[in-house]
């Protein structure tokens, strides 16, 4: 089961993490003035992430990418960069799988 870490950064902004069971980071936040809105943030990610429509899928001279959008069509989650668009739909599936269920660990 994968889990959500919420974390403050050095300049005192909260993010969450979302990981999957081999501690790999699948999707990250922006960061959050307040605990309070990463946590309204992590809620987002739970209810959004189960709808394919909500996926953003991106490419670059990078690599492959995605953005998970709430309803509102605001960002509440980004991928790594992938190699390939296989690799991305991967990620993809692995926030589907993960972030309904996902627990919750404070760093």
């Amino acid at each position: 089961m994968g889990k959500f870490v919420i974390s403050t950064r050095k300049n005192g902004e909260f993010q969450f993490n979302l990981k999957a069971d081999n501690g790999q980071v699948i999707l990250a936040s922006e960061g959050y003035t307040a605990k309070a809105s990463a946590m309204n943030g992590i809620e987002s990610v739970k209810t959004n992430a189960v709808h394919d429509a909500n996926y953003e899928r991106k490419k670059s001279d990078a690599g492959h990418s995605f953005n998970l959008l709430a309803a509102n069509d605001q960002v509440v989650g980004t991928s790594q960069v992938y190699t390939s668009t296989t690799a991305r739909d991967k990620g993809i599936e692995s926030v589907r799988t993960n972030a309904p269920t996902a627990g919750l660990m404070e760093v």
